[in-house]
């Protein structure tokens, strides 16, 4: 692996690389995404992927001796070799062209976009910008834009930055609560063969990351949040989203899942206890002839 560095010159020739995999849209593995949100297990073949369920497929096949220790790919094959030890999806963007559908053999070409150095509050971070382009022969499916963030690990004893207190006046046309528990993060983890430790490991998350709990995935909440915009969309199409992640979500914490309608468009945030937001995902529709 090459070495890792977060001199921008350097990093920025990673600017361009592609990288692409094939896989097919297995109903099994969507029954299982259903399941693990305790829903009954009704994909088949020909139903289309709901929103956010394509991070269910498509993922590296890498071997145990190419991780690090918090259970992420070693950097410096396809994603850049950053010298900043801690990663954060901060969300992004999706264009829905055409639906993906359960049984279709589909392709992911990965290429990264754009690498920047920043200075935060919290120290140096790197953001790094991929795009994703999803096609099912020569049907072009998504386009994903995709925000990944590396920084520093805080200090031990560093406690988590508090909660920004967000608006409540702000009418909702539909919410439910939903409680993320360490089962349903197992469960997703194996489902998108995704090995970070924060989501599972405990002591792990506790000690070395210095997070409270176990994190929840921000494209699982992601998939809560658009899927639950698409059930108040009934025979609507759904063209295009932003996400955009505000704070972490430890297991075992509530959270208020809402959406508001406006138009074409509706608003969903996922809200919790303290009252503040932990994500927003705002989606845009066609109505169906």
């Amino acid at each position: 692996m090459t070495a890792l560095t977060n001199d921008i010159t350097q990093l920025r020739d990673w600017i361009g690389k592609t990288e692409s995999v094939t896989d097919s849209i297995d109903a099994r593995q969507a029954r299982l995404m259903q399941v693990t949100l305790d829903r009954a297990a009704s994909h088949g073949p020909g139903d289309a992927l709901p929103p956010f369920w394509h991070y269910l497929y498509f993922n590296p096949e890498v071997a145990a001796s190419d991780l690090k220790d918090d259970g992420h790919e070693k950097l410096g094959r396809f994603l850049p070799p950053v010298d900043l030890p801690r990663r954060v999806w901060a969300g992004g963007e999706v264009t829905f062209h055409a639906p993906l559908r359960i049984g279709q053999s589909a392709t992911k070409v990965s290429t990264i976009r754009d690498i920047e150095m920043k200075e935060g509050r919290s120290g140096q971070l790197c953001l790094v910008t991929v795009k994703h382009q999803i096609t099912a022969g020569d049907t072009p499916c998504l386009t994903e834009v995709q925000n990944i963030i590396y920084r520093e690990m805080p200090p031990p004893g560093t406690p988590q930055p508090p909660d920004r207190p967000a608006p409540d006046d702000t009418p909702r046309d539909a919410a439910y609560t939903i409680t993320p528990d360490p089962v349903m993060l197992f469960r997703y983890s194996a489902l998108i063969f995704y090995g970070h430790r924060i989501h599972y490991d405990a002591d792990y998350t506790r000690d070395t990351e210095g997070y409270p709990g176990l994190v929840v995935h921000g494209p699982l909440m992601a998939a809560l949040l658009a899927g639950f915009a698409a059930d108040q969309r009934p025979g609507q199409t759904l063209r295009h989203c932003t996400i955009r992640a505000l704070s972490p979500v430890f297991c075992g914490q509530p959270l208020q899942i809402e959406a508001r309608h406006d138009g074409a468009a509706t608003h969903t945030c996922a809200r919790k206890d303290s009252g503040a937001l932990a994500m927003n995902v705002t989606l845009d529709f066609d109505r169906d002839a």
